[in-house]
């Protein structure tokens, strides 16, 4: 019998990339059970879901929870291909191995935009969220986000015990702020406590418009930025590579994802809805402020900030991780410049992290130049980067099994349930999610215009790196 993970010796499918050779096995159990927490939770829940309230109501729950339904399902297609063989170059890698050079290239150039992208706007936040304390009004933006980066960097590049632990930190701080809301929440709901001047309970949805009160379309259009909110669950699948005994625990905590969605993002809107009426939420201020600031509690926009500027931070330190080691697969595989291979003396690979910074750099000058516009310049190219990532995760997935089916490799022992089904139908739901920002006039609209232009440059970049 062949052993779980492994192939026949014939098999086509055994690639000798070397894509993990040289990393510390440094992440230990903890610190992946955080990651795969971190990756769920970010700005997009914090700060984002006051906007979204106020765009879709009480059917954010709804979005939040479809959404979530089917980002755990390519969470546990990348858990079928890590169980099958945990690397560093997660996706990278399987794409290379199930789907051929060109699709490794466009699969990991791509990741790398997408991180690139979030990485501005990261430091960006960073720096917006410090002038929010009145000690710091008048200090430039783009310090702030120099500050934030070179700190960061430091963190990653002294070696991945220290990147897991700084995660580790972040994601704490992120579930302590949630599950402390959950409780007073519950608490004030269960108690029938006034807030803000009104009773709490169910009837504060029906009273203001019902489950839809601008109707079934705005909620629909509001999916393909929900989606975005999960950015950043695949960074399991990278960390996989140097953890210390991933088949052991992986499988428990990519299965925890789905009822940590399920409480922290669709648990947190129901309890939002009902405490406050959904047109008392806001864009640009956080309904958990908000709804605390109701309570009459001091001094919890101070907080709530300093947890928003922790998600900020965990969102940066995970995109440098991710490209470094996204990078250097690449490299390893002739998809990417030779020199990103190169890993420094604590076992970090020093030059893709390097690459990734420079680019981070040009965002610190954007916070220079035109420091109103960054977000809209650069968070919109992020999303296509999102959408293939996951793309090549579930056609990795479909591979994997069909060749499992075949009896060319071994069951991985961590299937992914319903699959094909739910793959092709996560592939749908992907498409999906295109056209509804196709729709979205004009920043979406614009951003799938650019397709056939990123399109174009991943050819020629293709067609320089074969020459040389």
């Amino acid at each position: 019998m062949i052993p779980p993970g492994t192939a026949p010796e014939d098999d086509v499918h055994i690639l000798p990339d070397g894509d993990d050779e040289g990393y510390h096995k440094g992440l230990g159990k903890r610190q992946i059970q955080m990651i795969a927490i971190g990756g769920a939770i970010g700005t997009g829940l914090f700060l984002g879901a006051g906007s979204r309230l106020q765009i879709a109501g009480p059917s954010l729950a709804i979005v939040y929870l479809v959404c979530g339904f089917f980002s755990f399902l390519i969470l546990r297609a990348l858990g079928e291909l890590v169980m099958y063989r945990p690397t560093c170059g997660s996706f990278v890698s399987y794409t290379r191995e199930f789907l051929g050079e060109k699709a490794s290239f466009v699969a990991g150039w791509l990741s790398f935009l997408n991180w690139a992208m979030t990485g501005i706007v990261d430091i960006t936040a960073v720096a917006l969220y410090m002038h929010f304390w009145g000690t710091f009004e008048h200090v430039p933006q783009w310090v702030f986000a120099l500050g934030a980066l070179g700190i960061v960097t430091s963190m990653n590049m002294i070696g991945v015990k220290w990147f897991g632990e700084m995660e580790f930190w972040f994601s704490l701080i992120k579930v302590v702020a949630l599950s402390l809301f959950l409780i007073v929440g519950a608490a004030v709901l269960g108690l029938r406590m006034p807030v803000g001047g009104h009773g709490t309970g169910l009837h504060l949805i029906s009273e203001n418009g019902g489950l839809f009160p601008h109707g079934l379309i705005p909620a629909l259009i509001l999916m393909q930025g929900v989606v975005f909110a999960y950015s950043g669950i695949e960074l399991i699948g990278t960390a996989a590579g140097e953890c210390e005994d991933v088949r052991t625990f992986l499988p428990r905590s990519i299965n925890s994802v789905i009822w940590r969605i399920g409480l922290f993002y669709v648990g947190s809107v129901i309890l939002l809805v009902c405490l406050l009426p959904w047109t008392a939420y806001h864009a640009g201020t956080s309904p958990f402020v908000t709804f605390f600031q109701a309570l009459g509690i001091p001094g919890i926009d101070t907080v709530m900030n300093i947890v928003v500027l922790t998600a900020a931070l965990s969102s940066l330190n995970s995109g440098l991780y991710s490209t470094g080691r996204v990078l250097r697969a690449m490299s390893l595989g002739g998809t990417a410049p030779r020199f990103l291979s190169y890993m420094n003396g604590n076992s970090v690979p020093a030059a893709g992290i390097g690459l990734t910074v420079a680019i981070y750099l040009v965002g610190v000058v954007l916070n220079y130049v035109v420091p109103s516009q960054v977000f809209e310049i650069v968070l919109n190219f992020a999303s296509v980067g999102i959408i293939s990532t996951w793309g090549f995760i579930l056609l990795s997935q479909i591979r994997l099994r069909q060749a499992i089916n075949r009896g060319e490799i071994a069951p991985t022992g961590f299937p992914m349930p319903g699959a094909p089904l739910t793959a092709w139908l996560s592939l749908g739901f992907l498409g999906c999610v295109l056209f509804l920002m196709l729709c979205d006039y004009p920043a979406g609209t614009s951003t799938i215009a650019a397709i056939p232009v990123i399109g174009v440059i991943l050819v020629l970049g293709w067609c320089m790196l074969r020459r040389k």
